[in-house]
């Protein structure tokens, strides 16, 4: 904090680097300094007990992946962190990082010849937004994977600066603006996150990308159901990532959900509240309207296997 205060806005935070270095390689990012904090022992606390857990940031993916407690309590978690890039990438990567992952965008993570070469955009250096050139703001896309997971268990963020510390809904940090993404100010560092225990939701989290083996999500979906003794869904979250700037809750297709038994009929009810609800831009690989089907049959999946029916797609259209 005290190299943040003395380099001012010259300087950005690097946990493993799996995000900022290849942007600054790309000149997307351009910092005088750069402070790492990958090592700080603030950063590396870890435990998972009865009364829920608590994950400093420095957390490697890896280790969420592969901890047999995360595993076993908060499953969905661990299965996000295994679909982050490579091995390589995990083995670097922290929860962090992945917390404050840059939103992306086809026009801004490119080379800095080729964002010359159409005139660079309004996430770096230009006016113009390329996805939507005769609107006033940024479309570039969330992307982070345990996000919208941590969100469906009802994590909360601890965020220290030089004048205190403050613990937050994590949901709370994020804003639907692709050049500001979250509400963080300079100088805030995440320190941590606290997930509490599951109280008997079962949360899924599925997954769009082209390559099967390390690409960004084109959708992402978790959802959170908690349902009473006799089947009926009490509490649902339903979070959505890559479809817009921030991770987006459907709210229309959580309020369908609660109050009924999980069935054919009430998934697919909530399938079609997220596709009309999703709007994806045209500022990532594939196209709006497959992004958006994705979105819907991603949801169904999701809610089939939770309700432990046959996740088959049960439309064509």
């Amino acid at each position: 904090m005290a190299l943040l205060a003395e380099h001012g806005t010259d300087a950005m935070l690097m946990a493993g680097g799996t995000d900022l270095l290849p942007n600054i390689k790309h000149r997307v990012a351009t910092p005088e300094h750069v402070v790492s904090i990958r090592d700080l022992p603030e950063l590396q606390g870890f435990e998972v007990s009865e009364h829920g857990a608590t994950l400093g940031a420095g957390t490697r993916l890896s280790r969420l992946e592969h901890d047999p407690q995360i595993r076993r309590v908060y499953p969905a978690l661990a299965e996000s962190a295994s679909l982050i890039s490579v091995p390589q990438v995990r083995a670097v990567g922290t929860l962090g990082g992945n917390i404050c992952l840059d939103t992306r965008c086809n026009y801004y993570n490119q080379s800095y010849e080729w964002r010359q070469a159409i005139g660079f955009c309004m996430k770096r250096d230009s006016p113009i937004c390329r996805v939507a050139p005769g609107g006033d703001r940024c479309w570039a896309v969330a992307s982070a994977d345990t996000v919208p997971v941590l969100i469906a268990l009802r994590a909360d963020v601890e965020v220290v600066s030089g004048h205190q510390e403050r613990v937050l809904p994590l949901e709370a940090i994020y804003q639907d603006d692709g050049l500001e993404p979250t509400t963080l100010t300079f100088g805030e560092i995440v320190q941590g996150i606290k997930i509490p225990p599951p109280h008997g939701y079962v949360t899924v989290y599925q997954k769009f990308r082209l390559r099967q083996s390390f690409d960004f999500p084109l959708v992402g979906i978790a959802v959170s159901i908690r349902s009473d003794i006799s089947g009926i869904v009490a509490e649902a979250r339903i979070v959505m990532t890559a479809v817009a700037s921030y991770p987006e809750r459907a709210e229309p297709a959580e309020r369908l959900l609660v109050g009924a038994p999980l069935t054919e009929e009430s998934i697919l009810a909530a399938g079609n509240a997220v596709f009309r609800q999703a709007k994806p831009m045209d500022n990532t690989a594939g196209t709006i309207f497959h992004r958006k089907r994705m979105a819907r049959i991603l949801v169904e999946r999701a809610l089939r296997r939770i309700a432990q029916l046959p996740e088959t797609m049960q439309r064509v259209s």
